[in-house]
């Protein structure tokens, strides 16, 4: 098998206080490696430097998903406690103007009967429809119309963190804004397209008055982004479904650039996902609704993508992976150990890393 093919090439050793617990004091103060892929060159920076590397007649390619309260604590019928995980955004009944269903984990001491009611408070319930494969269950959300699902949501649960921020407090206030890009406005996602959380407004206005473009994708981060890799063979591997949306709008901006030699720059693994799926086709990004499952390991072409913002990620994990194909396995271990030497902060609210050239 080739190396580059191998879960065990993709392991690293990352210190625990590597992993950053919590988000930089202020967006644009993290961190910032950039690596020529030309001459696997490397430069150390802040992210506020990023816009020297962005040209005008350049695309930025941002995710503008929402992440939405998804954990929700509440009671059972039997009056035990329970805590419901809705892993994607309740769609609305056609019918119904106050209820919808969605996807959940429930973590109780004895799980609801099939037909019981969850209460989190007065203004929402959760009714166990039925249980399914993997452990999850399908619930019925009913909520008050008059607030609305977001703010019924937004009053009752709390935004979910990813499993390696372990803080005895668990999630903040701080966090509700912090582990949010600041474009966020399309609520369907439980995790945060991180590279993302870097960017200020600030720093957008100034990359548009150097004629840089911003354009906005939807790709709905799922449970499924944490999922391990647990086949040796990474093409065995299966990716998760996640909900993509991309707009006319989007495709002109991005093939009317490429087409003038102005480069793609896609901040996040989300964005590049987006965009590779939506020209898997024809070569060129088209508009689409889909699922997007595209799944980039070593070996992929790119079609849309030149440049890429990402964050630091976990060892072993896909999205290490897609990064791979772009800039090459052992040059992003290398970055990676740099990285470490010199105090970079790993994972969601970690620092970021640019990849540039071709």
């Amino acid at each position: 098998m080739q190396e580059d093919l191998k879960l065990a090439a993709y392991h690293y050793d990352l210190p625990q206080e590597s992993i950053a617990q919590r988000p930089a004091d202020k967006r644009d103060n993290s961190k910032l490696m950039v690596l020529n892929r030309a001459d696997n060159s490397r430069q150390h920076c802040h992210f506020s430097d990023v816009h020297e590397f962005i040209q005008k007649g350049d695309v930025l390619v941002v995710n503008n998903t929402k992440v939405f309260p998804a954990r929700l604590f509440g009671q059972k019928a039997t009056g035990g406690k329970i805590e419901v995980f809705l892993l994607e955004f309740p769609k609305l009944l056609e019918s119904s103007t106050h209820s919808g269903r969605a996807h959940g984990l429930l973590k109780s001491s004895k799980r609801p009967v099939i037909g019981s009611t969850i209460t989190i408070n007065e203004e929402l319930r959760c009714q166990v429809v039925d249980y399914l494969e993997g452990g999850k269950a399908l619930l019925e959300i009913h909520f008050n119309e008059d607030l609305g699902l977001m703010r019924c949501l937004e009053l009752a649960g709390n935004v979910p963190l990813p499993p390696y921020i372990n803080r005895k407090e668990g999630s903040t206030k701080e966090d509700s804004q912090r582990y949010q890009t600041v474009y966020a406005d399309q609520p369907g996602a439980v995790a945060a397209p991180t590279a993302g959380l870097h960017f200020t407004q600030e720093l957008l206005e100034k990359l548009r008055n150097k004629g840089v473009t911003i354009a906005e994708v939807t790709l709905h981060v799922g449970y499924g982004t944490f999922a391990p890799v647990r086949e040796s063979d990474i093409t065995r591997h299966q990716i998760h479904r996640e909900y993509l949306s991309i707009g006319r709008d989007v495709v002109k901006k991005v093939n009317d650039t490429k087409k003038q030699g102005g480069k793609i720059w896609a901040v996040g693994t989300t964005s590049v996902r987006a965009l590779e799926f939506g020209a898997r086709e024809t070569g060129t990004l088209q508009a689409m609704e889909d699922w997007c499952d595209l799944y980039i390991y070593p070996g992929f072409t790119f079609k849309v993508v030149d440049n890429l913002i990402t964050n630091f990620h976990l060892p072993d994990s896909s999205l290490m992976f897609l990064v791979s194909a772009l800039c090459g396995r052992e040059t992003l271990l290398n970055c990676y150990e740099s990285a470490i030497k010199k105090g970079y902060r790993f994972f969601s609210y970690g620092d970021a890393m640019a990849i540039i050239g071709s």
